[in-house]
């Protein structure tokens, strides 16, 4: 009959080294495996996205390698993507994030046109409450057409805050998603954002 192994500091040491080094092995191998495909799926969501947010552009001026970054303090920059029509520039697709809200960091692509108007918005990534926050996204709500079209330069700041997007609690324009205010207080933030940062391209 075998006899039992005895246990000790030592065995316990090496038995945890073991499990860790193939559990540790098993998730680079998955990570190495993932990686490529995941960075294609992001950028091809980040492709369908500008041209959902910009009227029409010609693709011969790609928008993803004429990226350039807008920075809004020293630690803070957005992504910018211009687009051209003939040309001329159309638009500029900006990538903006929030962390306020109600689950945390959200990203979203605002668009504008060259004089300053958010032509279309549309949600990137977010982890907002199912039912709740995530009728920001245009396949859940229309709630996010407040945001189509809209001409900031005739948003007054009412309560002198020098914030041009927000809900109405808070003295905006944009009616809030029922129950869910944390989520568009989130979403019109990362819209006053991608504001700001437009507020500083060199036209």
């Amino acid at each position: 009959m075998a006899s039992k192994k005895k246990s000790s500091f030592v065995n316990m040491v090496v038995v945890l080294f073991i499990v860790s080094a193939v559990a540790a092995t098993v998730l680079a191998f998955v990570y190495q495996a993932t990686k490529e495909p995941i960075a294609k799926a992001k950028l091809e969501k980040k492709k369908s996205a500008i041209g959902q947010v910009l009227p029409e552009f010609d693709t011969i001026f790609d928008p993803i390698s004429n990226m350039f970054k807008i920075a809004l303090s020293e630690s803070d920059s957005l992504e910018c993507y211009p687009t051209k029509k003939d040309g001329k520039i159309c638009g500029y697709a900006i990538k903006a994030n929030t962390n306020k809200g109600f689950s945390g960091e959200f990203w979203i692509m605002v668009g504008f046109t060259p004089d300053g108007k958010i032509y279309k918005t549309a949600v990137l990534e977010h982890h907002e409450t199912p039912g709740l926050g995530d009728k920001m996204q245009k396949n859940k709500s229309d709630w996010s057409e407040q945001f189509t079209n809209l001409n900031i330069s005739e948003i007054k700041d009412t309560d002198g805050d020098g914030i041009l997007i927000e809900v109405t609690k808070d003295q905006g324009t944009i009616d809030a998603i029922t129950a869910a205010t944390i989520s568009s207080r989130g979403f019109c933030d990362a819209c006053e954002r991608a504001r700001n940062a437009f507020n500083k391209i060199e036209k």
